[in-house]
């Protein structure tokens, strides 16, 4: 990106993730909600109005990724991968954001001259660093609360 030539220091510019990472946040603290339990790709699309065969691509990805596990068969489903504690916030930002800048200016023609990089590499690590603090559990930590909601849904 072109810092000035597209207004990245124009007023209304900000950080936003994807809507993947999105879509990843929330299976994670659905079957965060529901840890003892295997989940199916379709409840979670439709507690959240979200597009079943979008969210299929999501959660092939974080199953591949180590996230979460996929059991097949009848009685299959998904389900977090090991302890909520343990499935860090920044690595799913990373996986998902493939995060290195927050924002690319490398193609700029002053890049090799300019302090602006490595301004934005600091800000990117210091944004992820946020994430690195919590896990899912921390996101489920009132588990009987979201399950009403999610049922709700």
């Amino acid at each position: 990106m072109h810092l000035f030539r597209n207004g990245l220091f124009d007023a209304g510019v900000m950080m936003r993730l994807t809507r993947y990472t999105d879509y990843a946040i929330r299976v994670l603290i659905y079957l965060g909600a529901r840890e003892d339990e295997l989940c199916s790709i379709r409840e979670i699309a439709r507690t959240f109005a979200i597009s079943q065969n979008h969210l299929m691509k999501v959660v092939q990805d974080l199953a591949n990724a180590g996230f979460i596990k996929s059991v097949r068969g009848r009685s299959g489903g998904i389900r977090l991968n090991g302890p909520a504690e343990r499935i860090n916030m920044g690595a799913l930002l990373r996986h998902t954001e493939g995060l290195t800048d927050l924002i690319a200016c490398s193609e700029c023609m002053i890049a090799p001259a300019c302090g602006m990089p490595p301004i934005l590499s600091e800000a990117t690590k210091a944004f992820v660093a946020v994430f690195d603090k919590y896990s899912v559990a921390d996101l489920v930590r009132r588990k009987a609360d979201l399950r009403v909601l999610l049922q709700a849904a």
